[in-house]
């Protein structure tokens, strides 16, 4: 019993010591480590260390395409929440329009209640303001315009003085002229009239005749007549043929005497044509040739007398030969041109 207890003791105490020297062992060689686990920890540290250096060097490309997938993922937000505007949204917006339209219209109507407002004291100063402008303005015009001298006075008086002066020389030669005329134009009548009886023409014949016993009359009366003279100077204008002529009142009412007897006689010379069967042709008639009936050699030259006495006649010709009165009347036996053909042919304007 002995014997085996001290076996035991032999044992155990071999177990113990030789856990202690294992202990021991694996102790020391934690506490020196050899090369290979060295190295290995070398290898390790200098994998971070690399791993380390190369964190930071991300590239720019890296970063410019984080910064490409942000923009990206945000323009995918917005064009996710663009289409996302709600109906509320939209009603908002239109009760927005809706009251700025409503706050115009309420303030138009009241621009013409603040136009209204002027009251009748503004509206009469104004008037008066502007009646002082005008009445200051005809004063500097006064002022400015010169004042017409005595020696003005006597030159104008002088011109007109001198203008009659010369339409008594033209006047004298004019009935002189006249005189020496009247036994040519008799002998172009009775050749005339000697064509119209060859050509059976009797109605222009017999019309022939009146206007010689008219032309007889006339000179009888111009033969009878003393002069007359107008002092004073030209006081109408009027134009023919691209010129202007001056002329005073009494010329121009025998100017357009000769328009109204020139028509007159026109209306008997086609009358005449008709009823003989003859073509139409104001020229072959001898009182369109003539164109001196009613002129009285008065502020009229005889060709002005003659050019009106003829626009007349060619009208009152077409009128009688076509049998219908297009630019004149007949009332009471008198043959008149009307008031707007009239003024056609000739307007003469004062000064």
């Amino acid at each position: 019993m002995i014997k085996i207890n001290s076996v035991k003791r032999l044992a155990l105490t071999s177990m113990v010591s030789a856990a202690l020297l294992l202990g021991t062992s694996s102790f020391a060689s934690a506490q020196n480590p050899s090369k290979e686990q060295r190295k290995q920890a070398r290898a390790q540290q200098q994998q971070q260390q690399q791993q380390q250096a190369q964190q930071p060097k991300r590239t720019q490309e890296v970063r410019q395409a984080e910064k490409q997938q942000r923009r990206a993922e945000t323009q995918a937000q917005q064009q996710q929440q663009q289409p996302q505007r709600t109906q509320q949204v939209r009603q908002a917006e239109k009760q927005q329009r809706r009251a700025e339209q409503q706050t115009q219209v309420q303030q138009q109507p009241a621009q013409p209640q603040v136009q209204q407002q002027r009251t009748q004291q503004v509206r009469q100063a104004e008037k008066q303001q502007r009646r002082a402008e005008t009445q200051a303005q005809q004063q500097v015009q006064q002022q400015q315009q010169p004042q017409r001298t005595q020696a003005v006075r006597q030159a104008e008086k002088q011109q007109r003085r001198q203008w009659s002066q010369e339409q008594e020389r033209q006047q004298q030669t004019r009935f002189n002229q006249y005189r020496s005329d009247w036994q040519q134009r008799q002998r172009i009548a009775e050749q005339r009239q000697q064509m119209y009886q060859q050509q059976r023409r009797m109605a222009q014949y017999r019309f022939q005749q009146d206007y010689l016993n008219r032309l007889r009359r006339d000179q009888i009366r111009l033969q009878n007549s003393r002069p007359y003279y107008y002092y004073g100077g030209p006081s109408f204008r009027y134009s023919r043929g691209g010129s202007y002529y001056e002329t005073n009142q009494y010329g121009v009412n025998m100017l357009r005497q000769a328009i109204n007897n020139g028509y007159a006689e026109g209306v008997r010379a086609g009358q005449a044509d008709r009823q003989d069967g003859y073509r139409f042709s104001p020229q072959d008639s001898y009182a369109y040739e003539d164109a001196s009936y009613g002129f009285d050699n008065y502020y009229v030259d005889p060709g002005e007398y003659q050019y009106y006495f003829r626009q007349g006649f060619q009208r009152g010709y077409e009128d009688g030969y076509n049998g219908r009165y297009q630019y004149g009347t007949y009332s009471n036996g008198v043959f008149s041109l009307l008031g707007n053909v009239l003024q056609s042919i000739f307007s003469a304007q004062s000064y």
